[in-house]
């Protein structure tokens, strides 16, 4: 048995800018965690199995817990669609999105997860200081899904 293959991993890099009131109040850039359930989704994929499997939304929540392997969901979950996604490189996919003024207000913003079509939860970032979403705040970012 070849164990070269076994481990090949995937990683991701999270790009996330706070507005408040049009301004930029904080940039904020940091590596996340490639769950099991991108595993999952990604050996259905490989088989020709595409129904529902690719990534199409950006979830927030409020679960400051450390990522693991094992997650599977976002607490208190927020989700809206992905603004578009790109390949800025061989081997990277760049899901591009927005949380607007009018969206999620009142949540205290602690986690993210990019969920594929039907709900399955493939990378996960959680922050020690959560963001408090109100009206003048929005945030925007892009989350890359590296294949190395």
């Amino acid at each position: 048995m070849n164990k070269q293959f076994d481990n090949v991993p995937i990683k991701g890099m999270f790009r996330m800018r706070v507005l408040q009131s049009g301004l930029l109040v904080e940039e904020y850039e940091e590596s996340n965690l490639v769950v099991n359930g991108a595993r999952l989704q990604m050996s259905h994929l490989v088989s020709g199995e595409f129904n529902m499997r690719h990534i199409a939304k950006i979830a927030f929540g409020t679960s400051g817990k450390m990522p693991e392997l094992t997650d599977s969901a976002i607490t208190n979950q927020f989700a809206k669609p992905i603004s578009s996604f790109s390949y800025p490189e061989a081997g990277r996919v760049q899901f591009n999105w927005e949380l607007l003024v009018t969206e999620n207000n009142g949540m205290a913003i602690l986690e993210f997860g990019l969920l594929t079509a039907d709900g399955t939860l493939f990378a996960r970032k959680a922050r020690e200081n959560p963001i408090h979403k109100q009206r003048d705040i929005s945030l925007e970012g892009q989350w890359t899904i590296i294949l190395n």
